[in-house]
């Protein structure tokens, strides 16, 4: 075994590039307690205060993605990748590392590009079942690829592919309450059937018209519903909200424990991230998902095509969503033969100890190259 494990991790952006790589992090650290893991990721994104509150260091870049709106802001971003590039090489001359992890992101490009220019090995993982634009330009230069979906020789190398599934949130597959439990924090009936509607930070906007435009059937259903409407729509949803009685709908802005919300439902309606996605097939939760047109390659709808083509989720378009959505998770959520087979069918897609097997492969390049 080596004396010493240093690994970068660079990427990050969304959540759905930070959850994973923190995963990643954390299983490397339960293997080798002794390992320096340093992370790198871009000026102003969600990663430069989620990893530090995970605690992990990280280093930021300047970069941003082209503006292909306006090609003249464009001298600014070549500008920025120049100086992230520079910067990249400085933090692995004083770093060190043995190894480099890219998740996708802006800022793994620099950063994996200067670590394979330095005959640093480099593990990417990718998401989701498209692959990402960082990460197809990345592919020539990594050992190993690690991939949530079959198919993916499509993007990569198929020698370089190994099929590990997504790391999760490791609080969600340790929650320990019941669904009664789950229920009564929620303030809801125990015996009646629950829908979780969850939207995005920002993609929530779809997902909470469907409520706001069918809030009579929900009234008049049997059937309760837990709203999460997103902060940023938070004031807009209470003002619409004014004077409406309905004791079946859990109204909030923000959800903390979302492995007591996943128990409590019966059926979740999400936009088609590719975390959430793997959270759900661990969970064996069925799902109705309403991919967000607004994302790079129209990726989301390719991520609930995988699932849907194999009878493990169902897909409603954005744009039918506020018509169609909220009949259909009543139809669904008292259709108990259908809730049975969604559940058995996303079970069978789940890909479990995604971020330790990662983190093996991350220790084993490490000492190869050692």
């Amino acid at each position: 075994m080596m004396s010493e494990l240093r690994v970068i991790i660079s990427g990050g952006g969304t959540g759905g590039h930070i959850f994973p790589a923190v995963s990643i992090a954390n299983a490397i650290k339960a293997l080798r307690p002794d390992a320096k893991i340093l992370f790198v990721g871009a000026l102003g994104r969600m990663e430069m205060q989620r990893v530090p509150a995970a605690g992990y260091e990280i280093k930021g870049l300047p970069i941003q993605g082209f503006d292909r709106k306006n090609l003249l802001k464009n001298f600014k971003v070549l500008f920025k990748i120049w100086k992230s590039q520079r910067m990249a090489k400085q933090i692995i001359k004083e770093f060190r590392p043995q190894v480099a992890v890219g998740v996708g992101g802006y800022a793994s490009g620099p950063t994996l590009n200067m670590a394979a220019a330095k005959g640093i090995p480099c593990l990417l993982q990718e998401q989701n079942s498209y692959a990402g634009v960082t990460n197809k330009l990345l592919a020539k230069k990594a050992s190993k690829i690690c991939v949530a979906y079959e198919g993916m020789e499509r993007f990569f190398p198929a020698e370089k592919i190994m099929l590990t599934g997504n790391p999760v949130r490791q609080q969600l597959l340790d929650t320990h309450i019941s669904r009664d439990e789950a229920l009564a924090a929620f303030g809801l009936d125990t015996t009646k059937k629950t829908v979780l509607i969850v939207g995005g930070s920002l993609g929530a906007r779809t997902l909470n018209e469907s409520v706001l435009q069918h809030l009579d059937l929900i009234r008049q259903s049997e059937v309760q519903f837990i709203w999460q409407t997103g902060k940023y729509y938070s004031a807009e949803i209470s003002e619409r909200m004014k004077g409406q009685e309905l004791p079946n709908l859990v109204v909030t802005d923000f959800i903390s424990d979302m492995g007591a919300a996943y128990k409590a439902a019966d059926v979740v309606v999400s936009r088609a991230g590719a975390g959430s996605i793997s959270e759900f097939c661990l969970l064996g939760i069925p799902v109705i998902l309403v991919p967000s047109p607004n994302v790079a390659e129209d990726h989301q709808t390719k991520n609930a095509m995988a699932l849907v083509n194999k009878q493990a989720a169902i897909y409603v378009k954005d744009a039918d969503a506020p018509q169609q959505l909220i009949q259909m998770a009543l139809d669904v959520v008292r259709d108990a033969a259908k809730l049975q087979s969604l559940h058995e069918n996303i079970l069978k897609m789940a890909l479990p100890a995604s971020a330790e097997i990662i983190a093996k492969e991350v220790i084993k390049l490490a000492e190869k190259a050692h």
